[in-house]
């Protein structure tokens, strides 16, 4: 190497700033790959949990199943429709969306569209998940969607959750660092903000958007706080849901609370833990 650069005229006294700057790419290109295989990883969990649940779940007696959001519903979408077009199985199921995403994602798969006011009773609703303690409460909402995912899920018999088991906690906070997500109208951001502060402690954020000048607006044209809790304090989740639930302005909150009737983590050796209610 050092013979290199003399022929093409560097200096010795700068042999060693070209070599470290050599090392610095070597190390970002291996930190890249790295991460690369990290996220093969992780999608081959989300598919098997996705699969798994699909195939459990869904079957000839579920007439309406509702679609959540996120990365691992691609993989339960893909394996409905595989069922539908290729197995020939499901050709009456209607899916009811829960955001913008899952309506094109039944769209794109030539699924049949259904929505809440003909389709108010869901016999059941698979959906993602940011974290889920060893209670089964679940954080939701760093995708946005949490209100709708919300209401779609209320009004399944069963709610089926799918994640990798980086989504598995013992309790919240543990894994997943951005805080419970809380849709708010956008005149009250502020009070609420301050309320919730006040309430509980922790910070509560506006999120802003990365493209966009400003914040980030849901489907449902309102704002998002991310509220950082405490960490290691002991919560009553039920009691803080339903608490800030009644601050006015606020629309719903991230917490699901009682909800889930099962979890399905895709695990890193190819496996499935199962967490029931």
């Amino acid at each position: 190497m050092l013979s290199g650069l003399l022929r093409r005229g560097v200096q010795p006294a700068r042999f060693t700033q070209h070599l470290g700057e050599d090392l610095l790419r070597s190390a970002a290109a291996l930190h890249s790959q790295v991460r690369r295989m990290e996220d093969i990883a992780l999608d081959a969990a989300k598919k098997t949990a996705a699969r798994t649940a699909v195939d459990q779940w869904v079957t000839e007696d579920t007439k309406i199943l509702g679609i959540g959001s996120g990365s691992t519903v691609v993989f339960a979408v893909q394996r409905i429709a595989e069922r539908v077009w290729k197995e020939g199985e499901l050709t009456d199921l209607i899916c009811v969306p829960s955001s913008y995403q899952a309506r094109h994602l039944i769209l794109d798969y030539n699924l049949n569209l259904g929505d809440l006011d003909r389709n108010p009773n869901i016999d059941v609703a698979i959906d993602g998940a940011d974290e889920v303690d060893r209670h089964m409460v679940l954080i939701k909402g760093g995708g946005g969607c949490l209100l709708q995912e919300k209401v779609v899920a209320s009004c399944a018999k069963n709610f089926i959750v799918v994640a990798d088991y980086t989504k598995n906690s013992i309790r919240l906070g543990e894994q997943w660092c951005r805080g419970v997500p809380i849709e708010v109208a956008p005149m009250a951001y502020v009070p609420i903000k301050l309320h919730i502060e006040a309430l509980f402690g922790g910070e509560a954020s506006l999120r802003m958007a990365k493209v966009k000048a400003g914040p980030i607006v849901t489907d449902n044209g309102n704002f998002l706080l991310d509220w950082k809790f405490i960490a290691n304090r002991e919560y009553d989740w039920d009691e803080v849901n339903r608490a800030i639930t009644l601050i006015p302005g606020v629309l719903e909150t991230g917490l699901f609370v009682n909800m889930a009737t099962k979890c399905y983590y895709g695990m890193a050796d190819g496996q499935v833990k199962v967490q029931n209610k």
